[in-house]
């Protein structure tokens, strides 16, 4: 692979993990199950999630239904990023804030948190385009909050 090539894979796979961040957060659900492969396989047992979750749809049915009332903001910094053709394998420190609807806090036990840590992502270029096709959450550290009722943002009239 050229120096530009790999400066090209290095923009366009940014541009895909900035994309799966907007789109989940905006709840963009039909752009967010864009940015991955139709064998995808997700993994967020590490980080407390269920055990590992194959194919696209299965991952988005999850995922939705998890934060689909939910405030999130995701932010990922330091891409290391390893090319081999049209497979890369890349690492993204993260931080997750989600504070979970009122649906979601019985089950959560808490109202929201802050999570640091990273993805550990395998990427495949298919028909000129990159994909997200596996991605393992690991979870380095979690700040839980616990707000009083009538404190949550929805609750709010601000």
């Amino acid at each position: 692979m050229t120096d530009i090539a790999e400066l090209e894979a290095y923009v366009a796979i940014s541009q895909v993990k900035a994309r799966y961040c907007r789109t989940l957060d905006t709840k963009d659900w039909a752009g967010y199950a864009d940015v991955f492969t139709e064998d995808f396989e997700l993994d967020t047992s590490a980080a407390g999630g269920p055990p590992a979750i194959h194919g696209r749809e299965a991952a988005m049915r999850m995922i939705r239904s998890a934060v689909e009332t939910a405030y999130t903001a995701h932010q990922v910094h330091s891409p290391e990023i390893k090319l081999d053709g049209d497979t890369a394998h890349v690492v993204w420190a993260m931080q997750d804030r989600v504070v979970w609807g009122a649906d979601r806090r019985p089950k959560m036990g808490y109202v929201g948190h802050t999570g640091y840590g990273h993805y550990h992502e395998r990427y495949v270029r298919q028909d000129g385009r990159w994909r997200i096709a596996a991605q393992r959450l690991t979870r380095l550290h979690v700040d839980y909050y616990y707000e009083p009722p009538g404190d949550a943002p929805e609750d709010r009239r601000d």
